[in-house]
């Protein structure tokens, strides 16, 4: 595993690949899979928003690019079980600005993934938060920070988290504490453009 990568992530640098999952089906249906575990067409079909049938063509669509593939069969073994190849999932611009395919299809796969996850807070504000334990409540929640950093203080930031959560995310299953329960660890990193005048206070 690359020492950059320590939550075991599957890296995608294929244009392609991105163009591919910048789709808000594929989206669902890789998230669903990540967190849930396997399912087939027809159990994803109806929390990702097509029907099996589209859904089914979907699921191929990601295995083409090696981002889901096929899982243990279930009790109906006349169903095709699916699961995620990783627990998670990153991509990043190229480095090289000529680099215009890659540039683009980052960005269009970045804006899709803002778009997928833009009603997520809200919707917990509503249907999960009034019904957490005072315990959780008072941990849950958005902080939002602003520092003045360079680039590579932003990487050296973004390591220490990953760091940290590291033995958390890749632990094994039995390992996990009795009470333990999901959470969602959501990080916008949102530079802001070049005019901004980096001495201001925070």
């Amino acid at each position: 595993m690359d020492s950059n990568n320590r939550l075991g992530d599957i890296e995608i640098t294929d244009p392609q690949a991105m163009r591919a999952l910048a789709h808000p089906v594929r989206l669902a249906i890789l998230d669903h899979l990540q967190r849930h575990g396997p399912a087939t067409a027809t159990q994803l079909a109806p929390d990702v928003g097509a029907t099996p049938t589209v859904t089914s063509w979907h699921l191929r669509h990601l295995a083409g690019f090696g981002l889901v593939r096929d899982s243990e069969p279930g009790p109906d073994r006349r169903q095709r079980r699916w699961e995620a190849v990783a627990r998670g999932f990153r991509f990043e611009a190229p480095q090289d600005p000529a680099d215009e395919e890659g540039q683009s299809a980052a960005r269009v796969l970045s804006r899709q993934m803002f778009l997928h996850c833009a009603d997520l807070p809200s919707r917990w504000a509503a249907e999960v938060e009034p019904e957490l334990e005072p315990a959780w409540r008072r941990l849950a929640g958005l902080a939002h920070t602003r520092v003045v950093v360079s680039a590579e203080e932003l990487a050296a930031i973004e390591d220490g988290i990953e760091r940290i959560l590291a033995p958390y995310v890749t632990r094994d299953p039995a390992e996990r504490p009795a009470d333990g329960r999901g959470v969602r660890l959501m990080r916008y990193v949102l530079p802001e453009g070049a005019e901004k005048q980096t001495g201001q206070t925070p």
